[in-house]
């Protein structure tokens, strides 16, 4: 086994990876921007493969943070093999600590499933074997922070001050409407106005700019049934919203698609009690639909907002880690 840089983006299409790893493309390199990618190599196979970013990471106070991601392996020996180059290359730009699996930025794929519970994967949930968990541990990283995904799968529950939240909002002039899919660009330019701001308290964030954002939930757009997805105005101006799509893998599994994913939701500050109305509406517009379960998808253990919603109608069937090697002292 040996460990090779890649001296371009390009130079990933000219390997053969495995058919179960997560893809990456020459594309994609190009449009992660990471400051170096390595594959472990055995003959002609790759059997693991990572890049680093240094110049560009996530902040976090008192520490210099590099990100380790775009992570695959087929052994134990190979994952330490990449990761010690990654933490290496990062130690020797200055960094003081690795996170990862991180592609970048929390705007993309992250973060280890380390419980998997017994529900099948959700659309937009990522996934990984059983033993990247263990084999980041084997090679010297601890878990960083830890994210659940909870089902409430009793529709009929609501939250009991839920009535009277819509009414105090709705005196406010606050009205909540569906998106409007013919207009979907514009669409997500106005939810994007909400989360940029909503979002630049959270853990990890990085700011990224209107046409990113735009490009990464367009993906999404085959999958959108409107009335799951809600957006708040106050006099005309969008101050939340909620983005909830339909799990399209039970159709692609063959089982009846019964499932609805909230993936997202932001409010402004001021607007105390929206993010639980605009929840109890996404429920409620998800069992007139026919839907019979809502997954809150991917929360960080510390968002108390989000938990705290969560705890009252869901239960947890997933837990995820994001892991950390120090690799220079403070």
């Amino acid at each position: 086994m040996k460990v090779v840089m890649l001296g371009g983006p390009e130079e990933i299409d000219r390997w053969e990876q495995p058919a179960d790893w997560p893809r990456l493309t020459a594309a994609e390199l190009i449009s992660h921007a990471p400051d170096a990618t390595w594959l472990v190599t055995n003959g002609e196979s790759v059997i693991a493969r990572a890049s680093a970013w240094w110049s560009a990471a996530p902040p976090l106070p008192g520490e210099s943070l590099g990100a380790v991601g775009h992570f695959a392996a087929s052994s134990r020996d190979a994952t330490r093999m990449v990761l010690d180059a990654a933490s290496e290359a990062l130690r020797s730009r200055g960094a003081t600590l690795a996170v990862g699996p991180m592609d970048g930025n929390t705007w993309r794929r992250y973060r280890l499933v380390i419980d998997a519970g017994t529900e099948p994967p959700f659309f937009l949930e990522p996934t990984n074997p059983p033993e990247w968990p263990r084999w980041f541990a084997d090679a010297g990283w601890k878990r960083h922070s830890e994210y659940v995904s909870s089902v409430n799968d009793d529709l009929s529950r609501v939250d009991p001050a839920g009535a009277e939240k819509v009414r105090a909002l709705t005196q406010r002039g606050v009205v909540m409407r569906e998106l409007r899919l013919d207009d979907y660009d514009a669409e997500l330019r106005r939810i994007y106005a909400v989360a940029r701001v909503s979002f630049a308290g959270a853990y990890l964030y990085t700011p990224i700019d209107e046409d990113d954002f735009v490009a990464q939930y367009a993906a999404a757009k085959p999958a959108v049934v409107p009335r799951l997805v809600t957006i708040a105005e106050h006099d005309g101006i969008p101050v939340g919203f909620c983005f909830c799509v339909p799990d399209v893998n039970e159709r692609a599994q063959g089982r009846p698609m019964r499932t609805a994913i909230l993936k997202t939701f932001a409010v402004l500050p001021g607007y105390t009690g929206l993010g639980g109305a605009l929840a109890d509406r996404t429920h409620a517009e998800a069992r007139r639909l026919g839907f019979t379960r809502v997954i809150h998808a991917l929360m960080h253990v510390s968002n108390d907002r989000s938990r705290a919603l969560s705890r009252r109608i869901a239960h947890e069937i997933r837990r995820y880690a994001l892991f950390e090697r120090r690799v220079r002292e403070l």
